[in-house]
């Protein structure tokens, strides 16, 4: 799967949001100033032709709606971003947030009970 490009991915954002819309309704969730209308119509054309939204056609109208969901996107933003920058180690990764102090040692915990208790189901499975 392709990445989105800024733009894009702000227009995901919105489709993934709302479930489906048309390029007017899309907009109305831009803050000021919005993108220009033609603008949003030639980024849902592209995610389109990338595989990530299709449409419905009412006349020459198009409701747009996500192929692709959220979570599925971030699954595979995340692998990739791992594995570009921390050689596929999330422990590099959260590692490197650590010793920048982009965690806090309240978040630090957090990941450390969320660790345990996949650690404990994973062991139940085996």
């Amino acid at each position: 799967m392709r990445e989105l490009t800024r733009a894009e991915e702000q227009v995901m954002q919105v489709l993934w949001k709302i479930k489906k819309g048309f390029v007017k309704d899309i907009l109305e969730h831009f803050d000021n100033p919005k993108p220009a209308y033609n603008t949003v119509s030639t980024i849902v054309r592209i995610l389109q032709d990338k595989g990530f939204v299709s449409h419905k056609a009412y006349g020459r109208t198009h409701e747009y709606y996500p192929l692709i969901s959220k979570d599925e996107y971030s699954k595979i933003h995340l692998s990739n971003f791992i594995g570009n920058y921390f050689s596929n180690s999330f422990g590099k990764m959260v590692s490197f947030f650590a010793r920048e102090k982009k965690i806090s040692v309240k978040e630090m915990e957090e990941i450390m009970k969320i660790m345990e208790k996949e650690m404990k189901k994973q062991k139940e499975i085996k």
